[in-house]
């Protein structure tokens, strides 16, 4: 490593103030803080000594996200080798959705950072490490076999709208992944429902049927998996979104590494139960409901893209509320609204990636109005101290 280091400072050179391509130093520099901390130290206002800094927070998050994407891998394969009836190995399986996915990441990382580097170098400021996470988010939360240039096309649209006409990393309002997939599902709704986008297609199968649990329910069919399968995964849907046992292992992990919020990821299942419960008991008050009303509430948290949601984009501390109760409100109406829209919406079943942004846009208020109530709760505190000193003098 300190080759590496010796090597990189005297490239360095040419970048530094003055010289001959100091408008490429951003660029440089986001090479040099991926590869080493950071050399240089603050020269005012607080310092605060915490081992804590960008970098390390978008890297934990990237391998909390790792048991998903693997598992999203292999049952990208698993999905394609049942359609074809064959015996398989699991390295069949997770070969095949190695194929699929890998070049997606690739386009993801390569068009997303290229733009970042760009946008770096036009406005003179410092390339920051948060599209390590949304380069990794876009491609997990599409359909396996989206092509590569819609791929592209999310990402220009999420980092140019999402994140940089605001002003880059830390200034956005909505999450970028969640508004490349929102691109993708309005402008090439064709690649992105149905019954046959889910599933890695066979040319040797005539016909498959790789229709998610959801879509199923909102067209009033027959689910045939059970409970065990959804928790697991064993189910069509997006590349990482199917297993909520490998998503509840990278929330554990971002929980115990204060990264995500606990009380987002918990109020946000505590809203979509209450959901679930409500349209539950719909029947019993003679109200008649669909196939998805009567969906039992516990089931309606292992399906669709709600766990992987909560757990890896509703936490986003940028887009999220801050304060400790706005959190508490602003998970618990997110849960509460993905399950309201998939009921009330069968045409898109899926609710929580429009939860989720609605919410990004209501979180500021969120915040305001809850520290408004507790200047006036400490106002009244203080004018009835007083009032109690002036009674007793």
């Amino acid at each position: 490593m300190e080759w590496i280091r010796q090597r990189l400072d005297k490239i360095k050179q040419p970048f530094q103030k003055g010289r001959k391509y100091e408008k490429f130093a951003p660029a440089f520099n986001a090479l040099d803080t991926f590869l080493f901390t950071p050399n240089h130290t603050t020269q005012k206002g607080a310092h605060i000594r915490d081992a804590v800094d960008l970098k390390r927070t978008m890297i934990t998050v990237v391998l909390a996200l790792v048991p998903a994407l693997i598992f999203g891998m292999w049952n990208g394969g698993y999905q394609y080798y049942t359609q074809l009836g064959e015996s398989f190995t699991f390295w069949d399986a997770l070969g095949h959705g190695a194929l699929k996915i890998i070049p997606m990441i690739v386009v993801s990382y390569v068009v997303g950072l290229g733009l970042e580097f760009a946008f770096a170098i036009f406005r003179g400021h410092e390339v920051n490490e948060g599209y390590l996470v949304t380069g990794l988010l876009i491609p997990m939360i599409m359909p396996i076999d989206i092509p590569l240039w819609m791929v592209a096309l999310s990402v220009v649209f999420a980092v140019l709208i999402g994140k940089e006409a605001f002003g880059g990393t830390g200034m956005n309002i909505l999450n970028p992944a969640l508004t490349a997939r929102a691109f993708a599902f309005f402008a090439y709704p064709t690649y992105m429902s149905g019954n046959k986008v889910w599933v890695s297609e066979a040319s040797e199968v005539d016909a498959i049927s790789g229709e998610t649990i959801l879509g199923k329910l909102a067209s009033g069919s027959e689910v045939g998996y059970s409970a065990m399968d959804m928790f697991y995964g064993f189910i069509p849907g997006s590349i990482s979104e199917t297993s909520v046992l490998c998503i509840l292992a990278g929330a554990l992990l971002l929980i115990l590494t204060k990264v995500g919020s606990w009380r987002i990821i918990v109020s946000s299942f505590i809203g979509a139960a209450v959901m679930g419960l409500i349209f539950n008991a719909l029947p019993s008050l003679g109200v008649s409901g669909n196939e998805l009303t009567n969906f039992p509430w516990y089931l309606h948290l292992l399906v669709g893209g709600l766990a992987f949601g909560i757990v890896f984009m509703a936490t986003d501390p940028v887009s999220a509320a801050q304060t400790t109760r706005g959190k508490w409100i602003y998970g618990f109406l997110i849960g509460f609204f993905s399950i309201m829209i998939r009921v009330f919406n069968p045409a898109y079943p899926e609710g929580v990636m429009l939860a989720i942004l609605l919410m990004n846009v209501f979180a500021p208020t969120i915040d305001h109005y809850v520290i408004q109530a507790n200047i006036k709760r400490r106002k009244k505190r203080l004018e009835k101290a007083n009032t109690q000193v002036e009674t007793a003098v």
